[in-house]
């Protein structure tokens, strides 16, 4: 039989209305739920035909779901490299890695996004290498 200790903290629900907008990104709105030491979690909305600006994540490794649209993630040397997904996929994102994520679709997009690591999540650059 495990043991376990009483968490200091009670298991908590956000609701919609309690989101507040994370670190901007031109093209994309990030809403966060959740922001404790070494985690990230929130939503990410995507207009149809949207573009992301170029950015990365810094130390923190990013698990996305999506949940309805369609994204498009660029990354690599240029920006060659492409990831497409679609509801019910996960996509990986490594830390570090600069990219873009578009909505290739005629409706919003929208993923659920988990980072876990340290520091300043996002980092917006100029482009890829």
């Amino acid at each position: 039989m495990l043991d376990f200790v009483a968490a200091p903290d009670p298991v908590r629900r956000v609701v919609p209305a309690e989101r507040v907008e994370g670190d901007p990104t031109p093209g994309m709105l990030r809403e966060e739920a959740i922001a404790v030491d070494g985690l990230w979690a929130g939503l990410v909305r995507t207009d149809a035909g949207a573009v992301s600006g170029w950015h990365h994540h810094a130390d923190y490794e990013t698990s996305i779901y999506v949940a309805y649209g369609r994204i498009r993630i660029e990354s690599g040397p240029g920006g060659r490299e492409v990831v497409e997904a679609e509801p019910g996929d996960f996509v990986h994102v490594p830390r570090g890695a600069v990219h873009r994520e578009s909505n290739p679709g005629d409706a919003e997009s929208a993923i659920v996004v988990v980072r876990a690591g340290r520091g300043v999540p996002t980092v917006n650059v100029e482009g890829p290498a």
